[in-house]
């Protein structure tokens, strides 16, 4: 193997859950992650069409999540595709494999809380579901989508060719996991610590042949809002980790190392009580935004399907036109006068004219502009 294993950490085996917390090390980083995510969820009490409004934080959360992974695309990129698409993969001729990725972790993901809306719990056939469906195409087919490793694996520096951390063995594996999963069931542990220590968990366990790192950044928004610290789903935490990636992997590793909880725990709050001031700030942008072209679009439009289109713009905001008169639930004459008033205002932009039969693709730029990452 071409990468060194000089200084590489492996799993620390018998040693999960950690039997005594010391939790002087880390009360007041609880204290402020705990405050902070109560005030985020204060607001998402408030908003009474948060599914509208935080869409686009699902998909920054997609792009950012699989940008750690080195799959680089663009909330542009997948916003068009999304326009393009309807079905689970439509057809993906000419898209970069890329996109597909991050549009497959945001359909996971959407699906993942759609499943424990209707009551499913996280289980380990749960997290196979997830998994299954975010390698179900392009270059994640061939990882064994929804199987468990049956081969050793490693996470490497891959620049400095160093392997950093050596994950359980495929041997230890299943039982690595009833642990966690009995840990997630039974740990009287505060629900943020207890979704922290289940990340690193899962991440040291690394269960898959790929796509771990999407899976257990997952599995924090899924249970903190489980656990009804979130009273939505929409909680993401991959910018900060994103932003601090050497020091999330240097503190994993001190867990396995030396049984240094602690500072994972310190780390995890912190980077909750970071994420969410964070989220509270886009969060009420994007509100402030959609009451001040309520009042714009009803001006502009002077039709009782104004909130109809807004509402459409703010859940799609890259589209073809098509797809407005269809699909907004305005009626069609209606639709087609819409877009040329909001092309005539500019608070549309044409990203590709009309051609043949393919209908003329817009952007909502004031929404996408805060929304970019």
């Amino acid at each position: 193997m071409e990468h060194s294993l000089e200084n590489a950490v492996s799993y620390h085996y018998d040693k999960f859950p950690p039997k005594d917390l010391d939790y002087a090390q880390f009360v007041e980083p609880l204290i402020k992650a705990t405050d902070a995510v109560a005030r985020y969820d204060q607001m998402l009490k408030n908003m009474h069409n948060s599914e509208i409004l935080l869409a686009p934080l699902r998909n920054q959360e997609a792009v950012i999540s699989s940008r750690m992974e080195g799959t680089i695309s663009t909330m542009d990129e997948i916003l068009k595709y999304e326009a393009d698409h309807d079905a689970e993969t439509g057809n993906a001729a000419n898209v970069r494999s890329e996109v597909i990725e991050t549009i497959l972790y945001q359909r996971a993901l959407m699906a993942a809380q759609k499943a424990m809306a209707d009551g499913y719990l996280l289980s380990q056939s749960f997290i196979k579901g997830i998994h299954q469906r975010l390698l179900s195409f392009g270059r994640g087919a061939s990882k064994s989508p929804g199987q468990l490793k049956n081969e050793q694996n490693y996470l490497a520096d891959k620049l400095k060719k160093k392997i950093l951390f050596i994950p359980i063995s495929p041997e230890k594996l299943q039982e690595g996991l009833d642990k966690l999963f009995q840990y997630i069931e039974q740990s009287t542990h505060p629900a943020l610590v207890k979704t922290g220590i289940a990340h690193i968990e899962f991440e040291a366990l690394h269960p898959f042949k790929d796509g771990n790192g999407r899976i257990g950044r997952m599995l924090i928004t899924l249970m903190l809002w489980s656990s009804g610290i979130i009273s939505a789903p929409h909680f993401y935490i991959s910018g900060y980790l994103e932003d601090n990636k050497n020091l999330y992997i240097d503190t994993m590793r001190k867990v396995s190392e030396h049984g240094d909880w602690e500072s994972w725990c310190c780390f995890f709050l912190e980077a909750v009580e970071q994420q969410a001031i964070r989220n509270l700030s886009i969060a009420e942008d994007i509100r402030a935004l959609y009451e001040e072209m309520k009042t714009i679009f009803s001006e502009a439009l002077s039709s009782k399907w104004s909130v109809n289109a807004l509402d459409f713009v703010f859940t799609n905001p890259v589209f073809r036109n098509n797809k407005f008169t269809t699909k907004s639930g305005i009626p069609t004459a209606s639709a087609a006068r819409f877009a040329r008033v909001l092309l005539e205002k500019n608070l549309i932009l044409t990203l590709e004219e009309a051609s043949g039969r393919r209908p003329a693709l817009y952007s909502f730029e004031p929404l996408m502009k805060l929304v970019r990452v």
